[in-house]
Parts: structure tokens; C-alpha cells; sequence
């Protein structure tokens, strides 16, 4: 792989050299300094003539810092001429802004998407965007991994001849039958309705709870609100236990703390798409590190990703 290239803003370093050493390839170092005017300036300080580019950053705290380093360093390699740049997101956190639900509001998915192709992105390599639709708002390729596999790896290890997956709403329960199909598991769903960012309803659970083990699956973990709710719900429809998995623990406002002090939630299971605060002994995180690596790999070398996309084989009954 001696013709590509990897960077690494400053978001979540960690997960960047986990990268680099699946890969085999050195991570390069990349200068960031702050004007006294406040203003950013980034440096890549290695050549990208002509070369497979990568940069890998997250889209988290401080959100808007690290799109502006992004943006930067996109701008810096296109100025170098790299022969390709492939924006390595782990976390979008403006997939969230997807739709106009209310008025005179912007559509800042699509926008910051627009920002970054601008800048100088040629593909993008993303992790478990919040809708469909965000796929769409890129007009360069986009490579959309999930982290079921993972996430159905680390359940398979369990008993689970009582286990049904519960999606918190409608709308992801899609990807939640998927993973449940997976783990040879029945699939029910939350009747969810938002009310603020951090204020929902969950009026009832469609499908079969009582007395089961159950996963409630979710894209991404913030404040807790919903899951909370949903945990809730489903004490009140008599589950047997309950355990928590997400692909992007955020875990704002202690979140973290909250759902691992429900008595009946065993265990809370992420994946490292962001920096994860290590906070209670109820925590795993899984590293979605060799998954990227592959994708980068295959990329470079101009093979199929979408064999990543497939699920493994149900585990036998």
C-alpha cells in the first residue's frame, strides 16, 4: 500500500491509529495552529502528490471545530495534489439534519456534505448515518458501513433462545429486523413521538416482550431520552432483562450513567466511532477500527466494498 496516504484530525486520534495499524501504514502527522484571531490553519506534513488520500475524522464535541479542521485539511490536500481524497467519518453528526420539519429552518446534512466536496472530498467512507436519505445528500461516492456484524458478533456469544431485538421507534426498525435476523431473534418496536431533542413518548411496544431477554438496538445514543423511556415501557410489559447496544455512544449530559443505573439493563454495548467516556463497569465497546481498515483497503485497491454490507450467516437454531 505504499501509495496511500492517512491523516487524522483531531477528533478521535485513538480510533485513527488503530486504523493505520490494521493497515500496515504509518499515520501521518498533521500541524494545527490557532491564530491569535482565532482562526485555524492546518498543515499535512507529508507528500500527497498524486497520492490515495485519507482523513479520518469524527464529527463530534466540538462539532463545529472539528468540521472546520476537516474542511481545512481537505482544502490542504487538494492543494498538495493528491490524486484522490476519501473522507473517513466514522460519526456524521449532521446526519441527524436530514429533513424540513419545521419552517425556515436549514437542511445542514445536506449542506455540511455540500462543504466538504466543496473543500476537496472526492469519496466518502461513513459509519451508520442516521437515515437513508443522508446517503443521498453527498453528490461523490459514499461508503456506508453498518456495525451490525460487530454488534452480532459480541450477542452471539449469548443464550439466546428468549431474545428479542426492540427498535425504540418505526423508523429504525428496519435495520433493527436485519439484526435480528442475524441472531435468529423475533424483532418488536417502540410506537416513539419527539416532542424535543431531549423529550419523547414511547405509548407502547409493538411485538412480544414479556418475559423475554431483550436488545434494544438504537444508531446512536445521546442524552439517554429515549432510552430511558423505552426502558420504561418495557419494565411495564414485563421484559426479563435488558441490554443496550448503539453504534455511536455519544453519551452526553450522563447519559451513561443514567441507563447503567437501571437495575434490569445488564449491559451497554457501543462500538469506538467516537471517543467513549469509560464511566461504568457496564460499558463495552466494541472497535469498528478493522471493518474501516478493510473498506480503506478495498478502496485503495479498487475492490468491491458492499461485500462488508452482507450479514453473516444466521447462527444455527
Amino acid at each position: 500500500m505504499r501509495d496511500i496516504t492517512v491523516f487524522a484530525g483531531s477528533s478521535h486520534p485513538r480510533l485513527a491509529e488503530e486504523l493505520c495499524a490494521q493497515l500496515g501504514v504509518p499515520l501521518h502527522p498533521v500541524r494545527v495552529t490557532r491564530f491569535a484571531n482565532d482562526c485555524l490553519e492546518v498543515q499535512l506534513q507529508a507528500n500527497c502528490r498524486e497520492r490515495d488520500v485519507f482523513i479520518v475524522q469524527s464529527l463530534v464535541t466540538p462539532v463545529q471545530e472539528n468540521l472546520v479542521e476537516l474542511l481545512l485539511m481537505l482544502d490542504a490536500a487538494r492543494g498538495a495534489s493528491a490524486g484522490r481524497i476519501t473522507v473517513v467519518m466514522p460519526h456524521y453528526a449532521y446526519a441527524r439534519s436530514d429533513k424540513k420539519d419545521a419552517p425556515r429552518i436549514s437542511i445542514g446534512g445536506r449542506l455540511v456534505a455540500d462543504l466538504m466536496v466543496a473543500a476537496g472530498a472526492d469519496r466518502v467512507l461513513a459509519m451508520t448515518l442516521h437515515s437513508p436519505q443522508v446517503h443521498g445528500f453527498f453528490s461523490v461516492p459514499v461508503d456506508h458501513l453498518h456495525a451490525l456484524r460487530e454488534l452480532a458478533g459480541h450477542f452471539g456469544a449469548l443464550d439466546l433462545s428468549r431474545t428479542t431485538v426492540v427498535s425504540p421507534d418505526l423508523g429504525n426498525a428496519k435495520v433493527a429486523s436485519a439484526f435480528a435476523r442475524m441472531l435468529g431473534v423475533p424483532v418488536a418496536a417502540g410506537a416513539k413521538q419527539r416532542f424535543a431533542d431531549d423529550r419523547v413518548s414511547i405509548s407502547s411496544i409493538i411485538g412480544d416482550v414479556v418475559d423475554r431477554d431483550v436488545i434494544v438496538l438504537d444508531d446512536e445514543i445521546a442524552k439517554g431520552s429515549t432510552v430511558l423511556e423505552l426502558v420504561e415501557r418495557l419494565r411495564e410489559h414485563g421484559a426479563r432483562t435488558i441490554r443496550v447496544a448503539c453504534t455511536h455512544g455519544l453519551f452526553s449530559s450522563g447519559a451513561l450513567e443514567r441507563i447503567g443505573a437501571q437495575p434490569d439493563v445488564l449491559e451497554i454495548v457501543c462500538t469506538n466511532t467516537v471517543p467513549v467516556p469509560d464511566t461504568s463497569d457496564k460499558l463495552t465497546v466494541l472497535s469498528i477500527a478493522p471493518a474501516l481498515a478493510e473498506a480503506v483497503r478495498r478502496i485503495h485497491d479498487g475492490e468491491s466494498v458492499s461485500v462488508l454490507f452482507d450479514p453473516p450467516a444466521a447462527p444455527p437454531a
